[in-house]
């Protein structure tokens, strides 16, 4: 009943504004005034409005981003997480400026230029050197920001630190497996043929690889050291998927077919940043972020970052995936040493 009363407000409303306006017309005409055509008083009056507005926006626009500053994303949480805030926030101050100064002239200009009787406008056609500024200080400040970002890349994706942790992500609808290299720090072979689902041998793990023995995998969550180089060998199954880290700010396509590899360093704990974000259930995440089909939302996969001592703590509660043949070359190790 409230809904229909409210409705019936509204329509009440709108009738309402439409005669006023309607008897505003019909007084206007009778004093000989041409509504639909503006006069000098008209363009002045608009062009004020013109400009209070643009102040107004102004203002709004400032205080939003002063309202949003403590519901953004928390400190970046890596080495080369700074860095891309760096970057980001270099290609923010060159936007604002640039949108400040032309949203500015936009509305300046309808009141500056307003048309007044007898005015005419000046027919202005071509000015090179107007031409030249315009087209040289944007490709000068273009060049700017890709050398910067490429910086960045390079450090995302550059010659990783040779005592780097290396971590497989293996990728496909719809969800993560993450696979560590073991004591030997090396990743067994793989091979697409030997996927076996119903085995849990998810990306395709080579048992004739010994390499491979020591491999761990594991899947809903995984966990890395703190202030440890992590190098991440990304691979995907079926379609393109996204390897991306919101609070690492690091991210690189998952490609069938391919290997494509990025690397960080992580700086704070999952237990610190729940202090600096004063939220006990803060959890670090790994997302897709291609869509990669109908399944997509369910791919978030949550990310522990540990001190050293609490990490060797998990590692050592994990189990080799080919775990008789990791323990059977342990013991004919251990059998020959003792020999």
């Amino acid at each position: 009943m409230i809904n229909l009363l409210a409705y019936l407000a509204l329509v009440l409303a709108l009738i309402l504004v439409f005669q006023l306006m309607r008897i505003y017309q019909l007084s206007a005409e009778l004093k000989g005034k041409h509504v639909g055509k503006a006069d000098d008083n008209d363009n002045r009056s608009q062009g004020r409005v013109m400009l209070i507005f643009v102040f107004v926006f102004f203002a709004g626009l400032i205080w939003l981003l002063f309202d949003v500053r403590g519901k953004m994303l928390p400190p970046a949480a890596s080495d080369v997480g700074v860095i891309s805030d760096n970057v980001f926030m270099f290609n923010w101050v060159i936007i604002f400026i640039v949108f400040f100064i032309t949203t500015f002239m936009l509305f300046y200009f309808g009141y500056r230029y307003k048309k007044q009787k007898d005015s005419k406008a000046y027919f202005y056609p071509h000015n090179d050197k107007i031409e030249l500024i315009w087209t040289v200080v944007p490709s000068i400040a273009l060049a700017v920001i890709i050398i910067y970002g490429l910086s960045l890349w390079a450090k995302m994706t550059g010659t990783p630190d040779t005592k780097a942790l290396v971590i497989q992500l293996y990728a496909k609808q719809f969800d993560w497996t993450a696979r560590y290299a073991g004591a030997d720090n090396v990743l067994g072979k793989s091979d697409y043929r030997l996927i076996d689902d119903a085995s849990n041998n998810t990306v395709g793990m080579d048992s004739t690889d010994a390499a491979g023995w020591d491999d761990i995998m594991v899947k809903g969550e995984f966990h890395i050291p703190v202030n440890t180089p992590i190098l991440f060998k990304c691979n995907a199954r079926e379609v393109m998927h996204g390897v991306y880290f919101p609070h690492f700010r690091d991210q690189i396509n998952c490609v069938p077919g391919i290997t494509t590899e990025l690397h960080f360093t992580p700086t704070i704990t999952t237990d610190s940043m729940r202090k600096i974000t004063h939220d006990t259930a803060f959890d670090y995440i790994l997302l897709c972020n291609r869509v990669c089909g109908s399944g997509h939302y369910n791919m978030p996969m949550k990310v522990v970052v540990d001190s050293p001592d609490e990490f060797k703590a998990w590692m050592a509660k994990q189990h080799p995936f080919f775990s008789h043949l990791y323990d059977m070359h342990h013991k004919q190790a251990v059998a020959t040493a003792m020999k």
